[in-house]
């Protein structure tokens, strides 16, 4: 908790009070005071005599330091009045925007709401000892790109298993990356690992005893083009058609005897709501 202080002074009291209010650029509902000193008459009118002495503060926890931040950025991109729902939970805070002609704060598929979101947590844990997890959603765009990712990641890891090659997906940020890793866990035979650094770290998804890489150009040193899905490789060589496939269960080429791949049958493919998921570059 960061505490945030001044000392006022003032021939009164409440003299003292709002001078320290001044000081802190807070009204006097907002603040805690603590009187150091009573004003002290002159003797005589002439001598001695001393101002009042009070310590104004405001305890700051990091759940209202994130919402004081955030409010001074939206006035400074000119969205005044936004309605901000706060949830606070055990490990930190879930804020909810929500309004008129604020789709600019999401951002290309989410990019301003993520960096919004990070600049808020680390000022929320300057001078803190414990993490303080921030987390910022508008309307629903969380939960529907968490069902696209989550689409997605099963489509690749069925198919990474089918064809024995591993898949790589775009860069991604930590949130989106768990997301992924999450939903190949639920896929039988298939496994997900991170490679790459910084803005470049993305997700490989492979099946479990290890495939074999997506081929590459001559001279490039780059796999093959990605598709538009996010998907960057692998899969059965340009002239050579698979198999027919049959409805219902199949043994996964280099997959474990006792285990199945159950593909989702009659699934309609999810389109991304907020954007395609960009290619590694």
């Amino acid at each position: 908790m960061l505490i945030k202080e001044a000392i006022g002074s003032g021939p009164s009291v409440d003299a003292a009070i709002e001078d320290g209010c001044r000081q802190l650029g807070m009204s006097r509902d907002d603040v805690k005071t603590e009187i150091l000193n009573l004003p002290v008459k002159k003797t005589l009118g002439l001598f001695g005599g001393a101002p009042a002495r009070v310590r104004i503060y405001v305890e700051e926890t990091p759940l209202t330091i994130a919402q004081n931040y955030l409010t001074s950025i939206f006035e400074q991109m000119g969205v005044l009045e936004p309605d901000l729902k706060v949830e606070e939970n055990e490990n930190g805070a879930v804020f909810t925007i929500s309004g008129d002609d604020i789709g600019f704060l999401i951002g290309r598929r989410g990019e301003t709401l993520d960096a919004l979101q990070y600049l808020a947590g680390l000022v929320a844990n300057r001078n803190t000892d414990s993490y303080y997890r921030i987390t910022i959603n508008s309307g629903n765009y969380r939960e529907k790109r968490e069902q696209t990712l989550t689409a997605l990641a099963r489509r690749m890891a069925i198919q990474a298993v089918k064809t024995g090659r591993n898949v790589s997906l775009e860069p991604m940020n930590p949130y989106e990356r768990r997301i992924i890793h999450t939903a190949v866990q639920g896929i039988r035979g298939a496994t997900s690992w991170s490679e790459g650094d910084e803005a470049a770290r993305h997700v490989i998804i492979g099946p479990e005893k290890g495939g074999s890489p997506a081929p590459k150009r001559e001279g490039t040193g780059q796999g093959r083009p990605p598709r538009r899905d996010g998907y960057r490789g692998g899969g059965k060589p340009r002239g050579k058609r698979p198999p027919a496939k049959t409805e219902g269960t199949q043994k996964p080429t280099g997959a474990p005897i006792d285990k199945e791949i159950v593909a989702p049958q009659n699934e309609k493919p999810e389109v991304p709501l907020y954007g395609k998921i960009e290619p590694k570059k």
